[in-house]
C-alpha cells in the first residue's frame, strides 16, 4: 500500500516562508505526477502546484504563481512545496497528491498539513 505523508505545516506570519514536504512510501514502481492541493475553510479544494515527472515542467495556480515552487527532493519519492511571501489567504490544509504506478496507475493523497498565515 502506497502512503503519502506531508510535513512542514504550521503557523507563519504574513510575508514569511514555509517549506512543505511530502514523502511517498510503499510499493512504488514509478511516480507519474506530483501535485499540491489546498482547501481553505468553507471553500473547495484547489490545485496549487503540479509537476509531471516525465518532463519536469511545473504549473501553478494564478493565486500562488511567483510565490510557490514545487520541486523533487534529493531523497527518493520526495516532493517539496516552497512557499514564499505568504498571505493570510494562503491559510488552508495542504494536501500532497501523486499519481503512482505500482505498476498499475492510481492517485494517492496525503492526510494533509495545516498552514496558517496570521500575525
Amino acid at each position: 500500500q502506497v502512503q503519502l505523508v506531508e510535513s512542514g505545516g504550521g503557523l507563519v506570519q504574513p510575508g514569511g516562508s514555509l517549506r512543505l514536504s511530502c514523502a511517498a512510501s510503499g510499493s512504488i514502481f514509478s511516480i507519474y505526477h506530483l501535485n499540491w492541493y489546498r482547501q481553505a475553510p468553507g471553500k473547495q479544494r484547489e490545485l496549487v502546484a503540479a509537476m509531471p515527472m516525465t518532463s519536469g515542467n511545473t504549473a501553478y495556480a494564478d493565486s500562488v504563481k511567483g510565490r510557490f515552487t514545487i520541486s523533487r527532493g534529493n531523497a527518493k519519492n520526495t516532493v517539496y512545496l516552497q512557499m514564499n511571501s505568504l498571505k493570510p489567504e494562503d491559510t488552508a490544509v495542504y494536501y500532497c497528491n501523486a499519481v503512482i504506478a505500482t505498476p498499475a496507475l492510481s492517485a494517492y493523497w496525503g492526510q494533509g498539513t495545516q498552514v496558517t498565515v496570521s500575525s
